[in-house]
């Protein structure tokens, strides 16, 4: 290839001339920059000097006095002191009408059922509780073995250090052959299932009419095995059976057991909205027998809906407040219906949200203290009935 020549006619000519005002330009822009950089720095120097004249003139001159008014306006804000907060009394907002009222919180524990963690079993009750927070469970007797099985269920309260509270008799229609056919045995066995569990309580509902002669002897052998230990058997009220416009009375003696002499008794809000009675006048029938609550909610649907509380039209808010008043000390159990739940998570969320509504409203602002409120009733509780038999409670 011959080497190119000076010849400035030749064809690479323009090429070379545009290369040469480039590099040319750049050098210019780059040194404009860099002048730019040095006077800005210079600049920013001045400055500084000048800003350090200043402060050492300030600082050599006189003070001049202050007066101790405006020293003191000049300070910043001191905290506000800490509220000492006692477990069982918080300060009421000066809002509230009675200013030096404490917020009473009972010695109620509030526990989750069992059977509101359905379609999950047992196991995964104790677990959701212990995470959740919940103080305890009831064990809802049924068809999972596991609920049946005393030391599982022991296993279960160790593993999970969550107390078992109450155990629920199997006397639901599907458990008519959990523990046997005869409802006594289910009773027995239930008793010493809560003795052996450490559980204070077993929850049972009235018999169904067809069960005629558990259902003439029930008042009568409930206060008998009642008698026979600690264990408090609080009878549950129930609600006639709906079609349509039909009605059944499926329970005897009642679905109320407040037409009854019972010695203790639970009551259950889905149940009474279901009932569509009233739920307030309900316990006030109750009085000092209440020992036991199933919390939900319903709307009065001939369904037992056992909705999250807070999402009915039940006074679940007014019983809570009522109970703290009253100094209640049996327990709370949510038993709610969890299987529309699209998963395990909202389920979880489900569970937090009932356990948050019932921890926020089992207190109360009283300026008497505890004792000197009624419980929450619009009527009065009946006179001391005398036990089946005629002997005196």
């Amino acid at each position: 290839m011959a080497e190119p020549t000076d010849d400035t006619s030749t064809p690479d000519q323009p090429a070379a001339a545009r290369a040469t005002r480039a590099k040319k330009t750049g050098a210019v822009k780059k040194a404009v920059a860099v002048k730019k950089a040095v006077v800005k720095k210079a600049a920013g120097t001045g400055k500084k000097a000048v800003a350090k004249k200043v402060a050492a003139k300030k600082s050599a001159a006189p003070k001049k006095a202050v007066s101790p008014g405006r020293a003191a306006a000049q300070q910043p804000p001191r905290p506000a002191p800490a509220l000492s907060v006692t477990p069982r009394a918080l300060a009421v907002p000066p809002s509230a009408r009675a200013l030096s009222a404490p917020v009473v919180v009972p010695d109620a524990k509030v526990a989750l059922s069992t059977a509101s963690v359905y379609p999950e079993n047992t196991a995964a009750a104790f677990e959701i509780a212990g995470r959740l927070g919940y103080d305890g469970v009831e064990v809802m007797v049924w068809t999972d073995p596991v609920s049946q099985d005393i030391e599982a269920l022991r296993r279960l309260s160790d593993y999970h250090a969550v107390p078992i509270l109450a155990v629920h008799a199997p006397c639901l229609l599907i458990t008519q052959r959990v523990w046997g056919t005869d409802p006594w045995t289910k009773l027995v066995r239930a008793r010493a299932a809560a003795e052996k569990l450490g559980a204070s309580t077993v929850v049972v509902h009235p018999p169904f009419r067809w069960q005629r002669q558990y259902a003439r002897d029930f008042v009568q052998g409930v206060w008998q095995m009642a008698g026979e230990t600690d264990v408090r058997f609080a009878v549950e009220n129930m609600y006639p059976w709906r079609y349509r416009d039909r009605e059944v009375a499926a329970y005897a003696p009642d679905w109320d057991p407040t037409t009854e002499d019972y010695r203790h008794f639970t009551v259950d809000l889905s149940h009474v909205a279901t009932s569509r009675t009233d739920a307030l006048a309900m316990v006030g029938r109750m009085g000092d027998r209440l020992a036991h609550v199933h919390l939900a909610d319903g709307s009065g649907s001939a369904k037992d809906e056992h909705l999250i509380p807070g999402r009915g039209t039940q006074p679940c808010a007014e019983l809570l407040e009522g109970l703290a008043r009253s100094g209640f000390d049996g327990h709370v159990v949510l038993e709610v219906n969890t299987r529309r739940s699209p998963g395990p998570v909202e389920r979880e969320a489900d569970l937090a949200e009932a356990l948050a509504f019932t921890r926020l409203h089992l207190a109360a602002a009283t300026a008497a203290g505890p004792d000197a409120a009624a419980r929450p009733a619009t009527a009065a509780r009946p006179a001391t009935a005398a036990r089946p038999g005629g002997s005196p409670r």
